[in-house]
């Protein structure tokens, strides 16, 4: 999937252990043959080239991530778009190469999720129009975290922890009983001494975080991130990161795109769909749902950062 993955599992047999990890593996190499945009063989591909054209059978996995896709979608405003990937394509953040308007409102006209067509019983999914493309990369990781949880159970590993491209997933607990601690990046870092904002301490739960300090580069003092909000084709000005908390990766990761939304609106989706999230704005303003606010463990810089924003000195 392009991306680093560490399993870690508890467990007294260390065969056991071992077996549970490398089907995990084979798990997430069978995932990524079937969703892969970049692969021609892919579901995912098959899709895309027949939009317009006629509806493609597909497998339970892809029926399954697409349906959790347009169900995020709608959740969001739009704010998560799982037919964003022509407008993430003009936008080269290596070379730093800012598209011009002309171009994004043309690609515009082919990004839009009510374009997925899916029919269970039949299994098929079909994209309305020419040229619309389904690119699962904002949510694909965590629907992979999801699927190496399954496995592990299967193996009868309930203890550990998953990270798939930054995608976490806690099990159970720590040998010594404790829970296991999951820090959250600081989006305007300065020094490795204030590289982690806060932590918080987790069992059974996923938690996904969005920043625009991931992929980016500055060009006359504007910060152009790969996080484009699709209704404008830019990327979104409404904060540093977005953190969600919830009980399995398919919800974190996608909905980690509320960052686009900003936290008024973002907290207000969290609340009506049963998740928890913290923002942290451009400023460093840290606005958390209510859920969190004895959970989360501040350091040094996070206390900073909210005694700032209090007009404390």
């Amino acid at each position: 999937m392009y991306t680093v993955v560490s399993i870690t599992v508890v467990s007294a047999d260390g065969q056991k252990a071992q077996k549970a990890i490398n089907d995990s593996y084979d798990e997430l190499d069978r995932l990524a043959r079937l969703l892969n945009f970049y692969s021609d063989s892919s579901e995912i591909s098959m899709i895309n080239k027949a939009a317009g054209v006629k509806p493609v059978k597909v497998s339970k996995d892809t029926i399954d991530i697409l349906e959790k896709s347009v169900y995020t979608s709608e959740m969001t405003e739009g704010a998560f778009d799982v037919t964003v990937g022509p407008l993430v394509k003009l936008w080269d953040l290596k070379k730093k190469i800012i598209p011009a308007k002309k171009e994004i409102e043309e690609r515009q006209r082919i990004v839009g999720y009510k374009n997925i067509v899916i029919d269970r019983k039949a299994s098929t999914v079909f994209l309305k129009k020419k040229g619309v493309q389904v690119d699962l990369g904002g949510i694909i990781k965590g629907y992979a975290v999801d699927q190496v949880v399954r496995v592990l159970h299967q193996d009868g590993i309930s203890s550990g922890v998953i990270s798939v491209g930054g995608e976490i997933r806690t099990l159970g607990k720590k040998p010594d009983g404790s829970l296991w601690t999951v820090g959250i990046q600081n989006p305007r870092e300065k020094s490795p001494d204030d590289k982690i904002i806060a932590t918080i301490d987790l069992s059974e739960k996923a938690l996904s975080t969005s920043g625009d300090y991931i992929r980016y580069f500055e060009k006359n003092g504007v910060r152009y991130h790969h996080l484009l909000d699709p209704k404008t084709g830019y990327p979104s000005r409404q904060c540093g990161s977005a953190t969600i908390i919830a009980n399995d990766n398919t919800t974190t990761d996608g909905f980690s795109k509320l960052f686009i939304l900003g936290p008024e609106k973002g907290l207000a989706v969290a609340k009506r769909v049963g998740f928890d999230v913290l923002f942290i704005d451009c400023k460093g303003k840290v606005v958390m749902s209510d859920g969190l606010k004895n959970k989360i463990n501040f350091t040094d810089t996070g206390e900073f950062h909210i005694a700032r924003q209090a007009g404390k000195q």
